[in-house]
C-alpha cells in the first residue's frame, strides 16, 4: 500500500538526488497562453525555458503539477478520466536527454527502494519513424539494454510477425509517439511511453484484438503511467524537421493513475485521494435517503457508494465518482481565480459544479452538501498547497453561490424536459424495446430547438439535458444534436465537447514580437491602474495574443472616462520615456524587499525573475515578478489604447486594449 503522499515524497527525493530543482506548482491559469483555457500539462508553465531562455532554478526541474483537462468531462465516473489531477514532472533544460532520461525512469520504477514494480510487468513505445525523422533507435537500444539487466529480452514488436505476446518495445507512429509542434512551427520529437500489463482486460469481458492486445489497446489491459518527451527537432515554417540547438527531456506520470495500479486498484477513485470525499457522501446520502435505500447502504467497488438499482446498473456509482471529481476541480479552479460565469474558463467551472449538484440530487444528498465535500478536499490537500486554507472562505462562498442559484434552475429545467418527453416521446423517438428509445434523426433540428429553449428560458446546460437522456434510456448522437444546438448559441457560449477538444490541444504561447511588447505594455498598465485607482488593484487574469491584450484586475466599480484616460495618458507617457526594461533573477525574498508585485505563496520558487521598467537614473515605474518575455525598452512598444472597460466577474473587471 502506497499513499498519495508516500508517490509525490519518492518521485521528488529520486529526482533531488539526482541534481534536479524543486519548483512549485504553477497556477491552473496559464499565464499569457492564450491556446488554452487551463494548465493542461507540466510543460505549459515552462515553454520560455524548453525554447531556450535560462530558468532561474537551473537546467534539471522537477514538481508536482496541478492540471485540468475537460475534453473528457463525460468520461469522467470510469475508472480512469479526471478533471483534475497531478502531474508528477522532471525536464531536462539542454542538459541530459534520452540515456539518463530512460534509464532513470526504469530505475524509479523497478528499483525496490523506489516503486518496486515487477520489471516482467512493464512494456513501452517509442516512435517507428517516418519521412520526416527516423525511427528511435536510440531509445529502442535503451530500453534493450534495461530489459536485459533483469534477463528479460527486449523484443521489438514486428506487425510481420504479429509477436505482440512476447514483444516488450512498440514502435509506433506520429499520432501515438510524437510531441507536437502544436501550430505549424516550433519545437518536437519523439516520445517513449511506460505502460503496466494488468494481465486481463479491464473495460471487456475478453479483449476485442483477442492474441494481438498490446499497449494502447482499448481492453484497458495496458495502462499507460509515464511518458517521456524528447525535444530534439524544430518544425519550420516550409515543413522542415531540424534539429535542435538545445534537446529537452519533458516527462510526466499521472499522480491518480500511478496510485492506483500501484495499489492493485481497478480504478483511481480508489485511492487516498478519492476515498475520505466518497465516504462521506455516503455518509451525507445515509441520513437523508429513504429508508429503503438507508438501510441497504455498503461499500462497494472499493469506494463509498449506494447499492446498485437494477434499471439503472452503476449509476449511483458513477454519480459518486462525478460529484467526488467535480468538487475537488472546482476547489482549485477557485483556488487560481476563476469564478463561475458563462464564458471560458468560468463556464467550464459553472458546469462540473452545476453537475455535481445535479448528481447530487440524484443521490438525495442534503442542500449545500458540496460545501462539506469542499472543505473535506481542502484539509487532504492543505499540506501541499497552503493556500488553499488562506482562500478558504473564497472557495466555499463561490460553490454556495452557485449551488443555490442551480437548485431553481434544476427543478424547473428537469420539470420541462419530463414533460417534453412525455408528451413527444412517441414523435420525436422510436421506441427500442421496452425500456429504450431512439431519436428519429429527421427530428434532430426539432430536438435541439428545445434543448436550446431549456438552456435559454431555464438556463439548462446542453450537458444536463444529454445526462437526462440517457436517464430515461434515450439514445441521443451527442455530437450531432452538440452541432445543432451550438448554431443556435453565440460563439462565446460554444463550449460543447467537440469545441473544447480543439481548444484544449494546448501547445505554445505566442512568443512572437507583437505579444512580447502587449506582454510589456500589460506590466505597465497594471501600474497605472493602481497609481490611479488605488493599491488594492492586482491583477486577475489576462489573455495576451499578437491582435490585443485582455486583463482582469481587482476593482469594484465601473472605471469613468476620466480614469481610462488617465490610465491610457500614463501608459502612453512611459512608452514615450524610452524606458529600459531590465531582467534579474534573485531569490523571492529578495523580491520581496524591492517590492516586486507578485501573488506570493507557493506560486514560486526560491529563485525568481524580476522585470523591471525604469532604472534609477529615468526613474523606476514598474517591478514585477514575471516570467516573461519582454522588449528591452518601453519605445518598441507603440501607442496604447484601451478599447474596453466592463465587467468580468463580482469585484473583478475586464479591459481590453490594442496597440497602434
Amino acid at each position: 500500500m502506497i499513499t498519495s503522499r508516500e508517490l509525490r515524497k519518492k518521485y521528488i527525493d529520486f529526482f533531488k538526488e539526482r541534481g534536479h530543482t524543486e519548483i512549485p506548482s504553477a497556477s491552473l491559469v496559464p499565464e499569457n497562453d492564450p491556446t488554452v483555457l487551463f494548465t493542461t500539462a507540466g510543460m505549459h508553465p515552462l515553454v520560455p525555458y524548453l525554447m531556450g531562455e535560462n530558468h532561474p532554478a537551473g537546467k534539471r526541474l522537477v514538481n508536482v503539477q496541478k492540471c485540468v483537462r475537460t475534453g473528457d468531462i463525460d468520461d469522467v465516473g470510469d475508472s480512469t478520466h479526471n478533471t483534475f489531477f497531478e502531474m508528477l514532472g522532471n525536464w531536462s533544460l539542454g542538459d541530459y536527454f534520452k540515456n539518463e532520461s530512460i534509464r532513470w525512469s526504469w530505475e524509479f520504477l523497478t528499483d525496490k527502494k523506489w516503486l518496486g514494480i515487477d520489471p516482467d510487468r512493464i512494456k513501452v513505445t517509442v516512435f517507428e519513424g517516418d519521412a520526416d525523422a527516423p525511427r528511435d533507435e536510440e531509445s529502442i537500444n535503451i530500453w534493450q539494454e534495461c530489459f536485459e539487466k533483469f534477463k528479460i529480452a527486449g523484443e521489438v514488436y514486428d506487425k510481420e510477425k504479429k509477436n505482440s505476446g512476447t514483444a516488450r518495445i512498440f514502435p509506433l507512429p506520429k499520432e501515438d509517439n510524437w510531441w507536437g509542434p502544436a501550430g505549424m512551427t516550433g519545437p518536437c520529437g519523439p516520445d517513449t511511453e511506460i505502460f503496466i500489463d494488468l494481465g486481463k482486460p479491464t473495460n471487456f469481458e475478453k479483449c476485442p484484438n483477442e492474441n494481438e492486445c498490446k499497449p494502447g489497446c482499448k481492453c484497458g489491459r495496458y495502462v499507460e503511467i509515464w511518458n517521456n518527451v524528447f525535444l530534439e527537432y524544430n518544425k519550420t515554417a516550409e515543413g522542415k524537421f531540424v534539429p535542435l540547438a538545445q534537446k529537452n527531456v519533458d516527462t510526466g506520470m499521472g499522480m491518480e493513475r500511478t496510485l492506483a495500479m500501484l495499489n492493485g486498484y481497478n480504478n483511481v477513485y480508489e485511492t487516498d485521494v478519492f476515498v475520505p470525499v466518497a465516504t462521506k457522501i455516503k455518509d451525507l446520502s445515509r441520513g437523508h435517503c429513504e429508508e429503503e435505500r438507508r438501510s441497504n447502504l455498503e461499500i462497494s467497488d472499493g469506494i463509498a457508494a449506494l447499492p446498485l438499482v437494477a434499471r439503472n446498473d452503476n449509476r449511483e456509482i458513477i454519480s459518486i465518482r462525478i460529484i467526488a471529481d467535480h468538487v475537488r476541480a472546482s476547489v482549485f479552479m477557485i483556488n487560481d481565480g476563476v469564478v463561475p460565469s458563462n464564458v471560458e474558463r468560468g463556464y467550464i467551472l459553472r458546469r462540473i459544479i452545476r453537475r455535481a449538484v445535479r448528481q447530487g440530487k440524484s443521490l438525495d444528498l442534503p442542500e449545500n452538501f458540496l460545501l462539506k465535500l469542499a472543505e473535506l478536499v481542502m484539509n487532504n490537500y492543505k499540506e501541499f498547497y497552503p493556500e488553499l486554507e488562506i482562500n478558504k472562505t473564497k472557495i466555499l462562498d463561490e460553490i454556495k453561490k452557485e449551488e443555490e442559484k442551480f437548485s431553481n434552475t434544476l427543478e424547473n429545467g428537469i420539470r420541462e424536459l419530463n414533460k417534453f418527453v412525455e408528451e413527444k416521446k412517441n414523435v420525436f423517438f422510436i421506441k427500442k424495446d421496452e425500456n429504450a428509445w431512439l431519436a428519429e434523426n429527421y427530428k434532430y433540428s426539432d430536438i435541439a430547438d428545445v434543448v436550446f429553449d431549456l438552456f435559454q428560458s431555464y438556463g439548462f446546460p446542453l450537458e444536463m439535458t444529454l445526462e437526462e437522456f440517457r436517464n430515461k434510456n434515450i439514445e441521443i448522437d451527442r455530437e450531432k444534436l452538440t452541432v445543432l444546438y451550438n448554431e443556435k448559441l453565440q460563439k462565446h457560449q460554444d463550449l460543447s465537447r467537440t469545441a473544447s477538444a480543439g481548444k484544449f490541444k494546448g501547445g505554445l504561447a505566442d512568443q512572437g514580437e507583437q505579444a512580447t511588447k502587449y506582454h510589456t505594455a500589460t506590466h505597465l498598465m497594471l501600474e497605472s491602474l493602481r497609481r490611479v485607482l488605488g493599491e488594492h488593484v492586482f491583477q486577475k487574469g489576462s489573455n495576451i495574443t499578437a491582435e490585443r491584450v485582455r486583463f482582469d484586475f481587482s476593482h469594484q466599480d465601473k472605471l469613468t472616462k476620466e480614469q481610462i484616460q488617465k490610465v491610457e495618458d500614463m501608459v502612453n507617457g512611459e512608452i514615450q520615456k524610452t524606458l529600459p526594461v531590465n531582467m534579474r533573477e534573485m531569490t523571492l525574498d529578495e523580491a520581496k524587499r524591492l517590492g516586486a508585485m507578485g501573488v506570493f505563496g507557493s506560486k514560486y520558487g526560491e529563485r525568481v525573475k524580476v522585470y523591471t521598467i525604469g532604472d534609477e537614473k529615468t526613474g523606476i515605474f514598474s517591478r514585477e515578478i514575471c516570467g516573461g518575455p519582454h522588449v528591452k525598452n518601453t519605445s518598441e512598444i507603440g501607442k496604447f489604447r484601451i478599447k474596453k472597460e466592463e465587467s468580468s466577474s463580482a469585484g473583478v473587471r475586464r479591459i481590453k486594449a490594442v496597440l497602434e
